[in-house]
């Protein structure tokens, strides 16, 4: 470990307590900025039709807009990204559920 490592595999303390989906959330947000990512490569983006139709029908509007302006702010100029930002937003909105992606493709 790193002094201040954190991220989706957790910071690495010991604790796993606090390596929950939601506690890394609360630390970091809903991506990683890619210029502290330690991973090679880059991630496929995908923001499908049903996952934008889930998002607006069930992501509530003060949270869409939280969501909005924390990976806008996380993203920077990788934001205008093609689906890089409503991605982050889903993610936001839905990543405390594992199942998210899977119960979007019922959105037709």
């Amino acid at each position: 470990p790193q002094p201040a490592q954190d991220g989706v595999c957790g910071n690495f303390n010991g604790d796993h307590a606090d390596d929950t989906t939601a506690t890394i959330m609360q630390r970091i947000g809903a991506r990683v900025r890619p210029s502290e990512s330690l991973l090679s490569g880059q991630a496929k983006i995908e923001f499908t039709h049903q996952m934008k139709k889930m998002l607006q029908a069930e992501c509530p509007a003060a949270k869409l807009a939280e969501a909005q302006t924390q990976c806008v702010t996380t993203l920077g100029t990788l934001a205008s990204v093609p689906n890089l930002t409503p991605a982050c937003q889903f993610d936001y909105c839905f990543g405390m559920n594992v199942r998210a992606r899977s119960h979007a493709k019922l959105y037709h």
